[in-house]
């Protein structure tokens, strides 16, 4: 009997921690069960819960549109998590049962890869956009999110990529009771970029593509370009802006030149701190060939011209005035430019004389060019003094104004 009553504490014992071990043991099947059946799905392909965990607000925070996306962005998500593996390494449940922890080996492609091919078709994309439209900042061309999305799409289609290993851990919460468990896993910003490989952290990374990288990714997508798009980006349709068919035939002709000997070499790149300075060799076409054969066929006719003497603004037309006082006897001249070009040669105190004609009529327009228009620093032309020199009525009403410029 004594034998008997001393094996009953010992049996209780023994029995209580069986219980305990039963117990931890069942705990952790059941969080490992909510693991799995979650994880299965990702693994096979199920677009609800790819969505559940990855939302298009992580992947685009600067995305604010609220539209509903076409089965095709949808899939997206399947796509991506084609090689999608992983393997519970450790389970942790906590004494109260109300939270556990689990960390984890995860296999997926490799998101960095993903994210850097995604930032040059995204540049691409915003270039060619700013080519058809009206602006060419790229900024405002970067697309919308149905078009972000189909960029990945067609990027997952069309590439293999590798698959990388990264440790991922998770937190459940026990929302049951301690008669019945019911395990969730927290959604956690940390999950949804780890189950993407980080790509999350990627895609914002603003030094992913590296300046070097970034400036051929321009020059690049302007190599690519037809005619019509370069000319528009360059902003090239202002050579094309005349009612001259001669110039007008000449501009066409350079353009096509333009884009038909394009090319680039990258010759050297160097990061200081916040900027970066990247040097490229462009080829383009041969303009001193072309000067050349013009001045020939000028001569060959009997047409004068001047040569440009390379120098400031301001030399350069101080030289040309001076040529065509010396070569061909030219003491006056009259110009007739538009706003700026008159602009331009009052900034430089080249004129003496301001000739206006005022129209007897009212339009009530707005946003027409004004008489004189100053790019730059315009002080030094507010310093000039006009003196009226005559005032003439001029056919049914015109007024003609003469003034000579004190500078």
């Amino acid at each position: 009997m004594k034998i008997a009553k001393g094996l009953i504490p010992l049996l209780v014992l023994i029995f209580a921690v069986s219980m305990i071990i039963g117990c931890s043991h069942s705990d952790k099947s059941d969080v490992e069960g909510v693991i799995t059946n979650e994880l299965n799905l990702l693994k096979n392909l199920d677009s609800d819960t790819a969505q559940k965990y990855i939302s298009y607000q992580e992947l685009f925070p600067d995305a604010t549109e609220k539209t509903e996306l076409s089965k095709e962005v949808e899939d997206v998500f399947s796509l991506f998590f084609e090689d999608f593996d992983y393997k519970i390494q450790r389970i942790k449940v906590a004494k109260d049962k109300k939270e556990a922890s689990a960390n984890l080996k995860l296999t997926t492609i490799d998101a960095q890869a993903l994210a850097k091919d995604y930032a040059v078709s995204h540049l691409e994309n915003a270039i060619l956009l700013a080519a058809a439209s009206s602006s060419q900042n790229t900024e405002e061309n970067s697309g919308s999110l149905e078009d972000r999305y189909l960029i990945l799409s067609e990027l997952l289609k069309n590439n293999q990529y590798k698959t990388v290993e990264t440790s991922c851990s998770l937190t459940l919460s026990n929302q049951g009771t301690e008669k019945e468990e019911e395990w969730e896993i927290r959604r956690t910003h940390e999950l949804e970029n780890s189950l993407v490989g980080g790509l999350i952290t990627y895609l914002s990374d603003s030094d992913l593509l590296t300046p070097e990288e970034t400036l051929t990714v321009y020059l690049n997508t302007l190599k690519t370009m037809d005619l019509d798009q370069m000319s528009n980006y360059l902003g090239l349709e202002s050579l094309l802006n005349t009612s001259d068919d001669a110039k007008a035939s000449i501009a066409s002709a350079l353009v096509e030149q333009m884009h038909k000997n394009f090319d680039f070499k990258i010759t050297s790149s160097q990061i200081k701190s916040y900027q970066a300075a990247v040097e490229a060799e462009i080829t383009t076409f041969d303009s001193n060939a072309i000067l050349t054969a013009y001045q020939k066929e000028l001569e060959e006719i009997g047409v004068s011209y001047i040569m440009r003497t390379p120098g400031s603004k301001l030399e350069e037309t101080q030289s040309a005035l001076k040529h065509l006082e010396q070569d061909f006897n030219v003491k006056h001249m009259l110009l007739e430019g538009g706003a700026i070009t008159c602009g331009n040669f009052l900034q430089m105190g080249l004129v003496d004389e301001l000739s206006m004609i005022v129209y007897p009529g009212l339009d009530g327009e707005s946003g027409h060019p004004s008489v004189i228009e100053c790019q730059g620093v315009v002080e030094p032309l507010k310093k000039n003094r006009l003196e009226l020199i005559d005032c003439e009525t001029v056919g049914s009403g015109y007024v003609w104004l003469r003034y000579n410029i004190h500078r």
